[in-house]
């Protein structure tokens, strides 16, 4: 009996744990990139990364962004990600493509690129 209580304590413990590196990780990509251009809608940055919500083309997709150290790496600067500004992407989308979910890779503001994860083209 105390052997069946130290192991479902054991599972659940791990369990979440599981779900959180694979959801914050990259498996849940497809290991391909898009490329998306479109409206930030909303906005919501800090830990443990940034989430826009865009308009592109009629469709709402959204896009993970870095954590507020990669962003600041990567030379965004406050009010950059702001509602109503053009923004073009390229990363890699959820493997459920009906998602509309892509963790960003580069951004683009204009002409001027912010590249949040070197080496991942």
């Amino acid at each position: 009996m105390r052997l069946l209580f130290i192991t479902v304590l054991t599972l659940g413990l791990i369990a979440p744990t599981v779900g959180a590196l694979a959801h914050h990780g990259w498996s849940w990509t497809t290991g391909g990139n898009i490329d998306l251009t479109g409206i930030i809608k909303t906005v919501r940055l800090g830990n443990p990364h940034g989430i826009l919500k865009i308009d592109v083309d009629g469709e709402e997709w959204t896009a993970q962004v870095g954590q507020p150290w990669r962003n600041d790496r990567a030379g965004l600067k406050d009010g950059d990600l702001a509602v109503g500004v053009e923004i073009r992407l390229i990363g890699e989308p959820a493997a459920d493509v009906s998602a509309r979910l892509v963790k960003v890779e580069r951004l683009f503001l204009g002409e001027q690129e912010y590249v949040l994860y070197p080496g991942r083209d």
